[in-house]
């Protein structure tokens, strides 16, 4: 019988794979690489170390970390010790660490390093029920704070208590229901603090054994994780190098990732699709900067590859002219992008934000087959996947088994199975009865349709959530609230869905802007004028800057334009509630947005 909880798929798999590899990651300049035996050991001394720690069954262990080897360790050693993970964005600052620490009870955390130590100290005050902090490494100070150790002392404490302990380690193994909490992740709201997820450990065997059909991939293949593992997409993409008995590869960071796919030459990637759109900028950048030669032979091998991906989306065989022209495409033009990809890639999986059509296809062209899918945290996160042999470009592809997908009267997608987290938003019983209706259907916030082949296509958000290029929830109105809290500004509208970055569109209060004028000597008497002139853009860029200092990377205000005029209701940029119409002032301001971008 499959294993149902996650603690158990594990040691279901250092059971069957013992002395195959696990996980591969970079130590100082060479790649290690340890077996499933090896990994096993750690996770369970780390298990055996937070029960001597007094961690009891259902407690919570925040999790603050980039991704590494030590956090996959890290999270299914909380599984196996009956615990439930909270994972905690490495971005988040001390306050929304306190508040996921305080909202979870978590007991324990295990951050990365010095850096995050640091952070966690500094809310120290603002989080009494919090008992231990576990640093995985570069800390080793000769006197630690009392409840500071390191991962080294947490793993001979397991060692140590093995005996004491080893029973009641079974135990909770053997003890956990697929019903029984897994992780509490937490989101970003549109509104307020984030809201913490309540997932299952049914809820994510039922993803992963539903994914598992959907990706023929085979034991053994590499693949290289560089996405954050506190994202649920991310998660999952771990748990299934678990399920499959795969070669999880560790990126060192983001800036390394293209050294680091030519060193591990992995077989599948996931990414969001911010990854690739800097991949065919660059591509198109090279071309641009090459010879007229260079340029023609580019725009032949397209051509041809465009050819050969329509016959391939067709379920056509390709003609032996054609194919002998897609060989010659290869070695002259694409060969340099499979090479830099590592080589042996078979496809790439793209999710967490929309990725463009011509993106998918121009990679198609070039022989690189990228899969885009769909889903939530709420839906642990998968509900649609473009199979391999099965894509429409442009879709989210086809329902994985076990989800029910509808379309409500207003067009927003609902869906059901036993991958959604039906217990909802953890302490907020009227956040949760908002989206998870009695009868088990998830109300998505997206809008979209399924065409007569099952293929769904997204066509828009319900929600003002802003989910940027690469992936990030982004809750507009708490940054736009930030900001108006200056009086020199008056209204404010943040862009950035399917963008690298978000941007910000500024309205000044007419009364504080003829102050400033006159206190400043700016002679201009049209407010036109008088909003691009440098000493007010200085002074609306002090007050960003400053903001953004509140913010996560990803947040961060990257550029803005001040507008002439006020949002107004009669201009029809203002509900009657005085909220902003996003859809009204992006269209008004198009302009605008698009030169923040270039």
């Amino acid at each position: 019988m499959a294993p149902d909880t996650l603690a158990r798929m594990f040691w279901d798999r250092v059971d069957r794979s013992g002395e195959r590899p696990a996980q591969q990651f970079k130590q100082s300049a060479d790649w290690k690489t340890v077996t499933w035996r090896e990994v096993g050991d750690v996770v369970r001394e780390v298990a055996l170390g937070l029960l001597a720690l007094g961690r009891g069954k259902g407690d919570a262990v925040a999790l603050l970390s980039a991704s590494r080897a030590e956090w996959v360790q890290a999270d299914f050693a909380i599984f196996s010790a009956g615990c439930v993970t909270v994972p905690v964005y490495p971005t988040y600052p001390p306050d929304l660490i306190a508040y996921v620490v305080n909202d979870s009870g978590a007991k324990t955390i295990i951050v990365e390093d010095p850096g995050q130590l640091a952070k966690v100290l500094e809310a120290r005050d603002k989080t009494p029920g919090l008992e231990q902090i576990v640093v995985m490494s570069g800390y080793d100070a000769p006197q630690p704070p009392k409840m500071v150790m390191t991962w080294e002392t947490l793993r001979r404490l397991g060692r140590e208590s093995l005996d004491a302990q080893g029973s009641t380690l079974a135990e909770r193994v053997a003890s956990t229901r697929p019903t029984d909490l897994a992780t509490i992740v937490y989101t970003s709201g549109t509104t307020g603090p984030p809201k913490g997820v309540m997932q299952t450990h049914g809820n994510h065997v039922a993803a992963v054994t539903a994914s598992k059909q959907a990706t023929p991939v085979q034991e053994g293949w590499v693949h290289l994780l560089f996405l954050p593992l506190a994202h649920s997409f991310a998660r999952l993409e771990s748990f299934l190098g678990v399920a499959h008995g795969l070669t999880t590869a560790f990126a060192e960071n983001l800036d390394k990732i293209g050294e680091n796919l030519r060193e591990t030459r992995p077989h599948f990637i996931c990414s969001v699709p911010r990854v690739f759109e800097k991949v065919y900028g660059k591509i198109l950048a090279g071309v641009e900067a090459g010879s007229p030669a260079k340029k023609k032979i580019f725009g032949w091998a397209v051509s041809v590859g465009r050819d050969v991906s329509r016959h391939q989306q067709r379920g056509q065989p390709v003609p032996a002219t054609l194919e002998l022209k897609r060989k010659l495409a290869h070695t002259l033009v694409f060969s340099k992008l499979h090479a830099a990809l590592g080589g042996r890639l078979q496809w790439a999986v793209s999710g967490g934000a929309p990725l463009s059509r011509d993106i998918a296809e121009f990679f198609h062209a070039a022989g690189i087959l990228l899969l885009e899918g769909y889903g939530l945290t709420e839906t642990c996160p998968a509900l649609t996947f473009n199979r391999p042999d099965r894509f429409k470009f442009g879709s989210v592809g086809q329902t994985l088994p076990g989800v029910q997908l509808r379309i409500a009267a207003d067009g927003e997608i609902l869906a059901r199975g036993p991958n959604i987290a039906t217990l909802g938003y953890f302490k907020q019983p009227e956040a949760t009865r908002e989206v998870f209706d009695p009868d088990g259907w998830f109300h998505t916030g997206d809008i979209g349709t399924i065409d007569g082949d099952g293929f769904l296509f997204i066509t828009d958000r319900k929600k003002d959530l802003i989910v940027t290029a690469g992936g990030m929830n982004i809750a507009p109105q708490n940054i736009e609230n930030l900001l108006k809290a200056d009086p020199f500004i008056s209204q404010v509208m943040i862009y950035g869905d399917r963008r690298p970055y978000p941007v910000a569109l500024i309205t000044v209060n007419p009364d504080e802007l003829s102050k400033f004028a006159r206190e400043q000597g700016i002679l201009a008497s049209e407010t036109a004028v008088i909003v691009k002139h440098p000493k007010v853009v200085e002074r609306i860029g002090r007050t960003v800057e400053e903001k953004n200092t509140q913010l996560q990377s990803y947040a961060k205000i990257k550029r803005f334009r001040v507008l002439a005029t006020d949002f107004t209701l009669d201009g029809g940029e203002l509900t009657p509630t005085l909220k902003v119409k996003r859809t009204v002032v992006s269209q008004k301001y198009r302009d605008a947005i698009e030169e923040l971008y270039r």
